[in-house]
């Protein structure tokens, strides 16, 4: 994988639906909550952070390791578009 490309609109998102499709067997829309739908435990949250480090080439550290920035699909692709572009990877 390309980790030096910005990710197309929509690219994020349809992993991460992949991903949690595969990992939970279900199928998540991209803003459903899914701390509150018990699809989330804090310990698939930090499995999540590794996957989206891993799969991007970006860091996720203090203050981005926020819950809240775990609880949609919508909100981690955000997240991260906006390390890659800090990281000068493409941008907002």
């Amino acid at each position: 994988m390309n980790v030096m490309t910005m990710p197309s609109e929509g690219t994020v998102e349809k992993e991460l639906l992949d991903f949690l499709h595969v990992r939970t067997k279900t199928v998540w829309e991209e803003d459903t909550d899914l701390f509150a739908a018990g699809g989330l435990s804090s310990l698939f949250a930090m499995e999540l952070v590794v996957h989206l480090e891993k799969s991007y080439g970006i860091a996720i550290r203090g203050a981005d390791l926020r819950l809240d920035n775990f609880r949609t699909v919508t909100g981690m692709a955000a997240l991260v578009r906006r390390l890659r572009a800090a990281a000068g990877d493409g941008g907002e």
